[in-house]
Order: structure tokens, then sequence, then C-alpha cells
């Protein structure tokens, strides 16, 4: 009975109020109902889902890593082969070819991420929930990254292989190895360049999610469903 008159007195009162506060106080109407564990999970998970499907969108497109801050830049061990390889014909231009190269492939595998992640969030049991919720903004992020990380690396793998290929970035990069480790007084090298760019995009997919849990605990108006609504609300009254 208390919670109905509650929500009358609100809602009456909602009348004159502008868009933003309106949000907020339904926001708060929302939240009445008292969340259980269970519900708190969901809505870390959902903001997590959220997270990945944009940064799935930002990245997964034409120059989505090769022109952005998430550029996938050569590991030191092969920056030293172009740099020695710049003075032969036919391997005078191959950094930026390499560079295109991976970074095409990273943004072709980037659409595959989504599945991926998704089988990840939905295996998490998270244990402390509302320890999350009212925890550092980052705290679902990574939360995500500590207890999924190593198999998400190992199922993504295959994929950035499968795109590196798609765009022939090893094959280039074999050919430049072997022409390299043919010059003299040179130490033959052979770095794992598929470890260093899967590594590299899923920097790059986490960052994107991260930026997301903090769109979504700082700024209602990216609370997309009602269980997103219901649970950030909490966080907002700490």
């Amino acid at each position: 009975m208390n919670k109905l008159i509650l929500f009358l007195g609100m809602s009456i009162s909602l009348m004159a109020c502008d868009a933003a506060t309106l949000q907020k106080a339904l926001d708060t109407v929302a939240s009445v109902t008292e969340l259980t564990d269970g519900d708190v999970a969901n809505g870390l998970k959902e903001a997590l889902n959220v997270g990945v499907d944009d940064a799935v969108k930002k990245l997964n497109i034409k120059d989505g890593f090769y022109k952005s801050a998430y550029k996938i830049l050569l590991p030191q061990e092969a920056q030293n082969v172009v740099n020695k390889l710049k003075i032969i014909p036919g391997f005078d231009n191959l950094e930026e070819k390499m560079l295109q190269k991976i970074n095409a492939a990273a943004e072709d595998a980037a659409g595959k991420a989504g599945p991926i992640f998704g089988d990840a969030i939905r295996s998490m049991t998270i244990d402390d929930a509302m320890g999350i919720l009212m925890g550092e903004k980052n705290a679902a992020t990574n939360y995500l990254n500590n207890k999924t990380y190593g198999a998400l690396y190992d199922e993504f793998k295959p994929v950035m292989v499968n795109s590196l290929n798609k765009f022939g970035a090893l094959d280039l990069w074999t050919n430049a190895v072997t022409k390299y480790n043919s010059l003299p007084l040179v130490n033959d090298v052979n770095p794992d360049l598929a470890d260093h760019i899967n590594t590299k995009a899923l920097g790059g997919l986490f960052n994107l999610v991260e930026k997301k849990e903090l769109g979504i605990r700082n700024d209602i108006n990216q609370r997309t469903s009602d269980l997103l609504k219901r649970v950030f609300a909490k966080q907002d009254r700490s």
C-alpha cells in the first residue's frame, strides 16, 4: 500500500517535470521494487552485452582500427624487420602495407567477436553482483576481463588468423621474415604476429566495452531497457 501511495504521488508530480527530471523520476519509481542478486547480475550482463554490441559496431567498419585510436602497430621485433628491409627493392613500403593489412584483418575479425563475447558473458557466474554494481565505474568490464580473457583469447585467435589470411597479411609477413633472415649479420627472427594482433584487437574491444559501461552508469539516457534502468538506479542512489 505504501508503495502504491508513493507511486501515485510521484505520478501526479511528474506532470510538471522536464524530460531529464521525468526520466530520473521514472527510474526511481521503477527501482522501488526490491532488486534481487539475480536482477543485478542480469543487469550487469546486459550492460556488458550492450557494450560489446557498441564496440563491434565501431570497430567492424572500414578503418575502424586503422584510422582510430585503436590502430594496431607492429611489435618491436617486427618493426626491426621492416626497418632493415626498407633499403631492399620491393620492401620499401612494407611497413605501411603491413599496417593496412593487419588493421583490415582486425576490423574483419571484430565482426565475429559479438557471439564469442556473448557466450563468455552468459557463462559468467557473478558471485558478488551487488559489489560490482556499487564498485568502481568499470567494475563489470574488469570482472569480464579477469574471468574470461583466457577463453576469449583462445576462441578469438583462430578467427583473427583467418582474417589475417583473408587479407594476405601473414603471407606478406612470411616473405618479409624469409628475406630478413637471409641477410648477413642478422639473427633469425619469427615473431608471432597473430598473437600480437589478437591481443591488441581484444584490448580495443575491452576498452570500448569499458567506455560503454561508464556511459550506462553516468547517463540515464543510455539505459535502454527496463532492467538497466532499475539496476543502475540503485547505483545512482548510493
